[in-house]
């Protein structure tokens, strides 16, 4: 059996057990060590483990941990409430202004976890009734909340973009930096698009009555701008000495760990329940994404292996005679279809043993390329029929927004994310410059 056929057979063999259920880090796990054994005999068994050590010998691999444990302190004692009841009061003027406030707390939210799931849950517990009950058009709100939660895998510190680092040999701190301009460029493109669309039709986006607003004191403001400023001035304490060498990435994200204990603890509200659970989620997730980049890096020592990456170059490039930015289009398309029934995670453990080694020999830049997956998969997350943060929220809407409402409320949404990965793509310096700036330095 030729090499191409075995490549084949491995991917078509870890699609159908995922399709059966099985986890993803079981799943590719399985197919890697299965197939080295096969290949090349009892010594192929050694591969899991070669993947294991060199998972625990990569420094960098703390941070995860560390940030997963900030954001739930940060989630679990309640401190994002402070900051949306600022930008309620702030921002209430505006029209859409509680739906731009909302867009700027998911922000802060990705700024402090790193997951897409907490500014979900904590923007469907907080914004949405508060949203709905102000009469905002419950499309309207419906797709910000799915959009801002999209920023949790972009904007630093990103989960996903440390799984990428991983696989991809890249340095995580750069990419973090990275994903910093166009997080932020996607999320005032959001803004843009709000405050148009109520500037248009106010009745999307109705501002706060005149008689709300009179009853809230210059006083009680300022108290609530304090309050509300917290949550960024933990992300300042930790990420500017980082930013200017002071720390490394590893040393700051113990800052940032501690500084979210001590916020919680001054505000009153660490509790035992708020560290035993936020303990508990951290060490979930962190071993969930160990497992899955043990698997992954065993399955791209066999694809290595079998020299499958060149055959896919050569058939792309010689064969099919497409050009680069041809071949880079047609990885972002898939990378479309695969978000339709797999999360990132898998998406990435899947085609990165294919991907970013074609991505190198087609001369982009990787650091360059794992921000625009990140792009992707943000969009891959919305798109229906079977978009990850579709059924996310549709489990925590209330009944009046139905599955129907979901899939029209991100349309627009994604039409703005599709233009921004234009963006980025046509100018690469989007992502680059920062990184380049700072480690230059």
């Amino acid at each position: 059996m030729s090499y191409n056929m075995i490549a084949i057979l491995m991917f078509s063999t870890m699609m159908l057990m995922m399709m059966t259920g099985q986890r993803v880090f079981g799943a590719i796990g399985f197919v890697a060590v299965l197939s080295s054994v096969l290949l090349w005999g009892v010594g192929g068994s050694d591969l899991a483990f070669a993947a294991s050590m060199k998972l625990m010998k990569w420094y960098p691999l703390l941070t995860l941990p560390m940030f997963i444990f900030m954001g739930y302190i940060l989630s679990e004692s309640r401190l994002a409430d402070d900051l949306y009841k600022m930008f309620h009061v702030w921002m209430g003027p505006i029209p859409g202004g509680l739906a731009i406030g909302t867009i700027l707390l998911m922000v802060v939210i990705s700024a402090m976890n790193g997951l897409s799931v907490a500014g979900m849950a904590i923007g469907a517990t907080i914004a949405l009734p508060e949203l709905l009950k102000r009469n905002y058009d419950k499309l309207m709100v419906t797709g910000v909340i799915q959009a801002g939660s999209s920023l949790g895998i972009l904007v630093p510190p990103s989960v996903v973009l440390v799984l990428y680092a991983m696989i991809a040999r890249q340095p995580v701190g750069q990419l973090w930096l990275a994903g910093v301009f166009p997080g932020l460029l996607m999320a005032a493109m959001f803004i843009g698009y709000i405050w148009i669309r109520c500037k248009i039709t106010p009745s999307l986006g109705p501002t706060l009555a005149r008689e709300e607003l009179e009853k809230i004191t210059w006083s009680e403001k300022l108290q609530l701008l304090r309050a509300g400023i917290l949550p960024l001035v933990i992300f300042v304490t930790m990420m500017v000495p980082f930013v200017m060498g002071y720390t490394s990435l590893v040393e700051s994200s113990v800052v940032g760990a501690l500084a979210s204990v001590f916020a919680a603890v001054v505000k009153g509200r660490f509790t035992r329940q708020v560290f035993e659970t936020s303990t508990r989620e951290t060490l979930a997730i962190s071993c969930m994404f160990m497992w899955i980049i043990v698997a992954a890096l065993a399955f791209g020592a066999v694809f290595d292996g079998l020299g499958a990456v060149k055959s896919i170059e050569g058939f792309f490039v010689e064969q099919l005679g497409l050009k680069p930015w041809q071949i880079l289009l047609l990885m972002q398309l898939s990378y479309l279809i695969m978000g339709t029934f797999l999360d990132d995670t898998a998406m990435l453990v899947i085609v990165a043993p294919l991907y970013v080694p074609l991505v190198r020999a087609l001369g982009y830049d990787l650091i360059w390329y794992g921000v625009l997956y990140t792009i992707t998969c943000q969009i891959a997350y919305m798109t229906p029929p079977f978009g990850y943060n579709l059924f996310l929220m549709r489990a925590m809407a209330p009944p009046e927004i139905n599955i129907h409402d979901i899939y029209r409320s991100i349309i627009p949404f994604v039409l703005v994310m599709i233009a921004a990965l234009a963006i980025v793509t046509a100018f690469p310096e989007i992502a680059l410059w920062l990184p380049h700036h700072v480690y230059a330095r």
